[in-house]
């Protein structure tokens, strides 16, 4: 049996940091950790082949070769995966479809032969009995959640690692919290299950061993949740994991903001070679924190929590959300000031969407202001629910905003006040010929050619007299702004051509 593993691409957003890529020469940011384990699982004769749109073609030699199409998505890469299905469907494949988007959205993708939803921890197995057996019933669902100490090490030889700035990790799901507009509870439920430290040394090993010395994203949408764990056990079998390398291996992942109430989590996870996290902040405005359901971003003060989160050399990279029922107009420049001050440098604000699954999706729907599916990417400058403030008040102010946010001048200043709080971890490193090819890169896409040049080279020589252990990061933020404006360009325009259209 020939199964050909595919991965839709994902359009041009600022997640997929395809512009920024251009620099250090790769192709995608992250690999298709969930498509590598499910191949894991596969019957160990079946012959594998894994197609990512993100670095490769899907070519019609890939097709002919192949008996079974297994295609995974996010909800961001619907119009891909409509258009992979499409050519397998030409081709006479059978297709096999799991992951976010067909969990959450089957009925738009009547192609499909068999839908392995959920986890595949527990759904796969019974698909490929029945496979085997000769007749695989349309669905495999779930409602229950596996034990992730049952997942296997990823295949990551199906992987041409060096197409990938990042690779990818994962050692928990779930999350205890119940924001009414987050679909991660949906997809994974509340319980937190965690893989053991012993197999993410083992993942971690199997990468190191086919070659790879960079970064990499642990992808867990929570890595702090279960805190006592990560403090007694994982963090020191990373540390000691790191100690018998001569580089250290950096790591960054999605946490919530009250890593800031320890610093002992803190301290661990930088010698541990973390040295960035992802944080939900949504709005400085508490009202609308509450109402959403992030009460756990409530009564604190965030500001002095990410500069505290900084200080201990973590840098703070921030979700931002615009158009809940209780925002008014003044928002747009609450959220500004809150951005700027923060020196959140990477704030991604997109509109509120509704996704599948939540508890937003059903109170949308209930009051009649559901109006379409979600595109997947809260920063595509549309929303699909009919918001309380006035449409185009809330439109114009989202574009102010962006206009506002990533405009050389004010980009650049976020930069030069990050720097001034973050305290860059001593990592054990060595100088990568991709970093000296992203400084050159850099001088002369933004100092010379790019309309932002004054701001770039003055930035860069007050790193460099200021805060000079800081100069790559500098410099690694500086070629992020240009990938986020082109994106903001992108879509801002195709706002102003649809300016007069509904939502």
């Amino acid at each position: 049996m020939n199964i050909l593993l595919l991965y839709p691409e994902f359009p041009d957003t600022f997640w997929s940091f395809k512009h920024a890529l251009k620099f250090i020469r790769k192709k995608a940011s992250l690999p298709p950790l969930g498509l590598i384990t499910v191949s894991a699982m596969l019957p160990q004769q079946w012959q594998r082949k894994l197609v990512d749109l993100n670095v490769t073609k899907l070519s019609q030699h890939d097709l002919d070769w192949a008996d079974v199409a297994f295609v995974s998505a996010m909800g961001v890469q619907k119009e891909s995966a409509q258009q992979v299905i499409e050519s397998c469907k030409h081709a006479g494949l059978r297709i096999v479809a799991g992951g976010p988007l067909f969990t959450s959205e089957p009925e738009c993708f009547p192609e499909v032969d068999h839908f392995v939803l959920n986890e595949a921890e527990i759904t796969l197995e019974p698909f490929l009995a029945d496979f085997t057996n000769g007749a695989p019933e349309k669905y495999y669902r779930s409602d229950s959640f596996p034990d992730v100490r049952t997942s296997p090490v990823p295949q990551w030889e199906l992987l041409d690692m060096k197409k990938y700035a990042s690779m990818a990790i994962q050692f928990s799901r779930g999350c205890p919290y119940r924001c009414d507009f987050c679909n991660v509870t949906t997809l994974f439920g509340h319980k937190i299950r965690t893989k053991t430290s012993e197999q993410i040394i083992r993942e971690l090993q199997a990468m190191y061993e086919k070659g790879w010395r960079e970064s990499i994203f642990f992808v867990d949408d929570n890595f702090i949740a279960h805190k006592s764990y990560l403090k007694k056990n994982l963090l020191p079998r990373l540390i000691e994991w790191q100690e018998s390398k001569k580089n250290t291996t950096k790591f960054y992942t999605e946490c919530s903001i009250n890593i800031a109430d320890d610093q002992e989590l803190m301290d661990l996870m930088v010698k541990a070679g973390f040295n960035q996290v992802f944080i939900g902040i949504e709005t400085p405005n508490h009202t609308a924190l509450e109402a959403c359901g992030k009460q756990h971003n409530t009564s604190r003060n965030m500001l002095e929590n990410i500069k505290r989160i900084q200080r201990s050399g973590l840098e703070v990279q921030g979700g931002f959300i615009v158009g809940f029922d209780t925002d008014t107009p003044s928002i747009f420049q609450q959220q500004i000031e809150f951005i700027q001050n923060s020196g959140i440098v990477t704030a991604m604000v997109g509109l509120l969407q509704a996704l599948p699954g939540t508890k937003l999706y059903e109170r949308m729907k209930s009051e009649g202001r559901l109006l379409k599916s979600s595109t997947g990417d809260n920063v595509d400058n549309t929303t699909n629910i009919v918001p309380k403030m006035d449409v185009e008040t809330l439109r114009s102010g989202y574009r102010e905003m962006m206009h506002y946010l990533y405009s050389p001048k004010n980009y650049y200043q976020r930069i030069k006040t990050l720097l001034l709080e973050y305290q860059p971890p001593k990592f054990r490193t060595r100088i990568r010929p991709d970093m000296l090819v992203a400084l050159f890169r850099s001088m002369i896409v933004l100092g010379i050619v790019g309309s932002e040049r004054l701001q770039y080279w003055k930035m860069l020589l007050w790193t460099i007299f200021r805060q000079h252990q800081s100069l790559s990061l500098a410099v690694t933020l500086s070629i992020y702004g240009h990938h986020f404006r082109k994106v903001c360009m992108l879509h801002l325009k195709t706002e102003k051509q649809h300016a007069t259209s509904p939502v």
